[in-house]
């Protein structure tokens, strides 16, 4: 297994150098690609810094868990992902190119709303900071769980090393090291996520159906938590589920609007006529990742339960499978496709920090003039800093992968998708509108987890998902505000005119 991940080490270092020497002379080469990527591994890219650590571990886990009543994550996520493909993906990449070529999400919103005090691109810096922090931790989190169940390492050791690696590439190729590791991760992780359930399902004496019908979690857990021993039909669908629940796990799809390390891949894709090519790459790659995430935690628990071994952290059912079906060199290859998705993710939200620190603080606040050396070295030394502090939250070891994938997806998808969708939708929406809606997106989310509220003994976030209150409040937010200020200037609706007959 060491010999596998080695290789895998060599090859994203490798892809870093190559990427060193092509496109690291100027800030929209190092942030961007220079909007030049084919649609094949914009898709691939998309869809690898979108699928983290958590579907080869969270979302198994969960229904490892709680069986089929957890997969409505796994369907809005694909319908939400195919409606960003068709409702932002041209779109953007036609605006942003054309309103003043904007290489960040911040400095879209800014260039689209005018925002000459930087009012809104400040804001935006400051929640894609704060959020994609966490969503990295998280990334890091996956990476010591996974060093320290595979090869008896510590937990720590595993956060460095995870994150070194990641650095050492990113730090250097900039997006087009990110934007090709990805594609050769994505191909890793589609191979994995489709190997692992059909090997654990030939594996299996009884119908996977008969035998988690009347599973019980004592029986998936060495050390369970009284809360969880009780019996549930893990094939029932709608099992311990309400419809608002329901709504809660299919919500996830709401945030891929606001998700900035996705949509900014739709910037950087060659042409817009390459949209319907990258659609059809990564809606494929997707559906067939999520299927396998899925069967991989159900089978998991059939498996488990055939041969009586409860496993303690149930976010390591992909990692246990992979070493008790496969041969060890085999074995090596899955775990890192687990390392595929951790760094993928990682790469991709460190470079979407680095490029709002540098465009839209240093750049604005410290150093107007900064040549674009002095830009690519802040922009670096950025990635290096919030890789550190990304490992320093990650020393909580009981950390949940999912629960901090989905605070920070919440935090997204109402901070930045409704300002996303109205801004290339929505004439009349002004800049006072876009400032009112990412600030009560973000502050709702922030209410909605934190808040010392219950409602019969149950915290809010546990009623129904952040992102479904914080987007619906910020959408009402943004159209409000926006009517009842003034107009935007004539040559903000002209650029939009532009933008909608170049479409």
């Amino acid at each position: 297994m060491i010999i596998s991940l080695a290789l895998y080490f060599i090859v994203m270092l490798g892809i870093g150098l190559y990427a060193y020497k092509q496109s690291t002379d100027d800030v929209s080469g190092y942030m961007l690609g220079g909007r030049n990527l084919s649609p094949s591994v914009a898709a691939l890219s998309a869809g690898a810094s979108d699928m983290s650590g958590w579907l080869l571990m969270g979302l198994p886990g969960a229904m490892y868990l709680f069986g089929l009543s957890k997969v409505w994550i796994a369907i809005g996520l694909v319908l939400g992902a195919w409606a960003n493909y068709f409702l932002v993906a041209p779109r953007l990449r036609v605006y942003t190119e054309k309103a003043n070529d904007s290489i960040t999400i911040p400095d879209y919103f800014a260039n689209r709303f005018d925002d000459n005090k930087n009012i809104l691109r400040v804001i935006s810096a400051i929640v894609i900071i704060v959020f994609f922090t966490l969503y990295t931790s998280s990334g890091v989190v996956a990476g010591g769980k996974l060093f320290e169940n595979s090869f008896n390492m510590s937990y720590e050791m595993g956060l460095y090393i995870t994150t070194g690696v990641v650095v050492l590439y990113t730090l250097f190729g900039g997006f087009l090291a990110v934007s090709l590791t990805d594609f050769v991760q994505g191909c890793i992780m589609f191979i994995s996520l489709l190997a692992v359930p059909i090997a654990t399902f030939t594996m299996l004496d009884q119908p996977v159906m008969d035998t988690l019908a009347n599973a019980r979690y004592d029986l998936l857990l060495s050390s369970p938590k009284e809360s969880e021993i009780h019996a549930l039909n893990m094939m029932d669908w709608f099992a311990g589920g309400s419809t608002i629940a329901i709504i809660s796990a299919m919500a996830w799809g709401l945030g891929y609007f606001g998700q900035p390390h996705i949509i900014v891949r739709f910037m950087s894709v060659r042409s817009v006529k390459d949209m319907p090519t990258m659609r059809r790459v990564g809606m494929s790659w997707m559906t067939l990742s999520a299927i396998g995430a899925v069967l991989t935690g159900l089978f998991g628990a059939a498996y488990m339960l055939e041969n009586q071994m409860p496993i303690d952290d149930k976010e390591t059912i992909f990692l246990v499978l992979s070493e008790l079906i496969f041969h060890p060199l085999i074995a090596g290859f899955l775990l890192a496709a687990i390392l595929a998705a951790i760094m993928s993710t990682i790469s991709s939200q460190l470079l979407v920090c680095s490029s709002s620190l540098t465009e839209d603080f240093y750049k604005i606040y410290l150093n107007r003039s900064a040549s674009q050396k002095e830009l690519v070295l802040v922009g670096r030394i950025s990635v290096i800093l919030v890789a550190l502090f990304a490992i320093y939250l990650a020393y909580d070891r009981n950390s949940s992968i999912l629960d901090l994938v989905s605070n920070a997806w919440a935090g997204f998808g109402a901070a930045f998708g409704p300002l996303v969708l109205l801004s290339l939708y929505w004439k009349r929406m002004n800049l006072q509108g876009a400032i009112s809606g990412m600030v009560v997106g973000a502050a709702t989310v922030l209410f909605w987890i934190y808040a010392p509220i219950t409602i019969d003994g149950q915290a809010l976030s546990a009623i129904i998902y952040e992102i479904v209150p914080g987007f619906i409040l910020s959408t009402i937010a943004i159209v409000v505000v926006s009517l009842m200020t003034a107009e935007p200037k004539k040559e903000i609706t002209d650029l939009f005119d532009e933008v909608e007959s170049s479409l």
